[in-house]
């Protein structure tokens, strides 16, 4: 596949009297990929996605960088099976951080059912934001099951006080968990200024989980925060089919409550369908906001033919989002500077 739009340029003999922009196109980059995780490092724009195969078959990823978000350079493999030892198929939908000059990606990895441990959320760490990645800790983050949710599909959020938390969850539900500053393992918090402790769970470690599913929840959820505003999003529908979308809602509190107000993107089917599992970066020192999100190409697509797509993301004045257009030409360049 290749991009829809290129640069033109000021092509006097073509009688154009301007230039005209230099588009990413949609999709991004060739391939199969879904669940792109996007993050900003330095002047650098990176995406971290799911290679999008038969579900035994993702037994690695790949990542992307750019810096116009134009042109992209493919890093192979920066994580595999190979270096989770007890991670045997099945890697998908990372996340991305940096911390102290360490670079880490959380995923998920087998397919945990109830009281399966062989699974669940496991971390990595590098010297490099294109890896290659190894083992943090040696065994999944979390590969119990809390509040019904399936560990997977997980999120992470640096506060303004630091405070670390990671939002995670499938089959309709959704925790949020506080993770230690070295991301070794999953800590007590606090809510309402006491130790934040659930009880009653079938979970033993449940005084570190708080449900904070929305009305809609499928998966696939991501947080960020605008203007003192916590902005809580997910997936909504099945990713196999056009239902696939993702919603939004609005909070004071990291922990919410959590209410849907709407859906964030609009579907457009004449150009893609299935559009969902996202993720949001801000362009430091500017309200530019960017949506990075997988669609299928076609109606006739199968379910993992997915590809990465980017669009521009603006808000109303009453700081909710204006739902993202789906679109082929992408967005127009941008450096960081």
């Amino acid at each position: 596949m290749k991009k829809l739009f290129t640069f033109l340029g000021c092509v006097a003999a073509l009688g154009l009297t301007s230039c005209e922009p230099k588009m990413s196109g949609n999709p991004i980059f060739e391939g199969w990929y879904a669940d792109p995780h996007a993050m900003i490092y330095g002047d650098t724009y990176w995406v971290y996605p799911t290679n999008s195969l038969a579900f035994h078959e993702q037994k690695s990823m790949d990542c992307f960088s750019s810096k116009d978000l134009v042109n992209w350079t493919r890093h192979e493999k920066v994580l595999t099976v190979d270096s989770i030892k007890w991670a045997k198929e099945a890697m998908w939908a990372p996340a991305a951080l940096e911390r102290d000059g360490k670079y880490y990606l959380i995923f998920g990895a087998n397919n945990v059912p109830y009281g399966d441990p062989y699974g669940g959320i496991g971390i990595a760490v590098a010297d490099n934001p294109a890896g290659p990645f190894s083992d943090h800790i040696g065994a999944p983050l979390i590969s119990t099951i809390a509040n019904n949710a399936q560990p997977i599909d997980q999120c992470l959020f640096v506060d303004d006080d630091g405070s670390t938390y990671m939002y995670y969850g499938g089959w309709g539900h959704c925790n949020v968990v506080k993770l230690s500053y070295d991301l070794k393992s999953v800590v007590e918090f606090e809510y309402n200024g006491v130790v934040y402790n659930e009880g009653g769970s079938i979970n033993p470690d449940s005084v570190k989980f708080m449900e904070v599913t929305p009305r809609g929840y499928t998966e696939g959820s991501f947080i960020f925060k605008r203007n003192g505003k916590y902005y809580f999003m997910w997936s909504e529908g099945a990713f196999t089919n056009s239902s696939y979308n993702v919603a939004y809602a609005i909070s004071d509190s990291p922990f919410g409550p959590f209410e849907r107000i709407g859906a964030a993107i609009l579907r457009n089917e004449t150009v893609g369908n299935g559009a969902g599992h996202h993720s949001v970066v801000n362009v430091p020192g500017t309200d530019d906001w960017y949506f990075f999100y997988h669609r299928r190409p076609s109606m006739q697509a199968g379910p993992h033919d997915r590809v990465c797509c980017v669009e521009k993301m603006t808000f109303n004045e009453d700081g909710t989002i204006n739902p993202v257009a789906v679109t082929a030409e992408g967005v127009e360049a941008r450096e960081i500077k």
